[in-house]
């Protein structure tokens, strides 16, 4: 597609949208070369690279002004970006029968840390910490939902996590989950893994009337027969008889099914899932995490003895162990 033809398919999306009608020629052309660049192999992500892959034909300092100065209501064009995203989903999920997904996250975008002589440092960055890389990086931090089908997904909002700002990461979630204005022809469900459970945002969901599934953190107290105990403590005493055997696609899994209390909600359904220690010790979960643990510390103390064996120096053999 040449480059007339692709600016001409960006226009067509924006009036799909309805927003050539409610902004000005100068701010369109501005938003189509943003988005040719976007789109563009090798973009980076800097003015400079919006005006050299858009082919803009005017200097790069009005694309600055553009985003300092233009009087031009990006709320407006994010409102009208959802409403487009939910009537397709809606659309899709109604036409093939299916429920409409919500998936709630974050992610950190990372950024070089500045030198103290920095004079205009990135603003809104901070120290957070990377689960992928297991220890606190300089960047912002993002909270995001999409909103999907089982084989459409879009992006629906995304809000700055402000350590300053005094709003956590889940107050965020209910902000942008407040915004979704669904018709519920279908049903929605929220989903979201172990960090983002809270009382606070399970009610917010329910009160919206969407189901919630989320991952549960290990330590999360249950109440089997009134009884308060972690999660971890309460799969030791699972057996396989009490187990179901699920099959999704390939995958086999032996599942157990509590319904009950959880600590801050009176009801709520857990599935504790026991697939790789079961199948390995074809036992209960107690038995095969003992087994699997027994495996483990025969390896460690057979690697010891083989690199002693062949004269492997002892800081090396530490270093391969991460214990130097």
């Amino acid at each position: 597609m040449n480059r007339l033809a692709h600016h001409q398919g960006i226009h067509k999306f924006f009036f799909t949208l309805g927003l050539t009608l409610q902004l000005s020629k100068p701010v369109i052309k501005h938003l189509i070369h943003i988005v040719d660049a976007l789109t563009t192999k090798g973009f980076s992500g800097t003015l400079t690279d919006i005006h050299y892959w858009s082919f803009h034909p005017n200097h790069r300092t009005t694309l600055r002004h553009f985003f300092t100065k233009s009087p031009w209501n990006e709320e407006r064009l994010l409102g009208k970006l959802q409403e487009w995203i939910l009537s397709q989903v809606e659309r899709l999920a109604k036409r093939k029968n299916q429920p409409l997904f919500v998936s709630i996250d974050d992610t950190i975008c990372q950024k070089t840390k500045p030198s103290s002589r920095a004079v205009h440092a990135i603003q809104g960055c901070d120290w957070h910490y990377s689960h992928k890389d297991h220890q606190s990086v300089w960047g912002h931090s993002l909270v995001w939902l999409m909103v999907h089908t089982f084989t459409q997904a879009f992006p629906f909002a995304f809000r700055l996590y402000d350590k300053k700002a005094g709003k956590s990461k889940i107050d965020l979630a209910i902000e942008m989950l407040s915004s979704l204005k669904v018709k519920r022809a279908q049903p929605v469900y929220v989903l979201m893994d172990s960090w983002y459970p809270s009382k606070k945002l399970i009610e917010a969901c329910l009160k919206q009337g969407f189901h919630v599934i989320a991952m549960l953190k290990t330590n999360r107290i249950l109440y089997p027969k009134g009884i308060a105990i972690q999660a971890k403590q309460f799969a030791r005493y699972i057996e396989s008889k009490d187990t179901r055997l699920v099959t999704v696609g390939q995958e086999r899994y032996r599942v157990y099914r509590y319904e009950g209390a959880i600590h801050g909600l009176d009801d709520a359904v857990v599935l504790l899932s026991c697939v790789y220690s079961i199948a390995e010790s074809r036992q209960n979960l107690s038995t095969g995490l003992e087994l699997l643990r027994s495996r483990k510390d025969h390896s460690v103390v057979e690697f010891i003895y083989d690199a002693a064996k062949q004269d492997i120096p002892i800081d090396v053999i530490k270093k391969q162990l991460r214990i130097a």
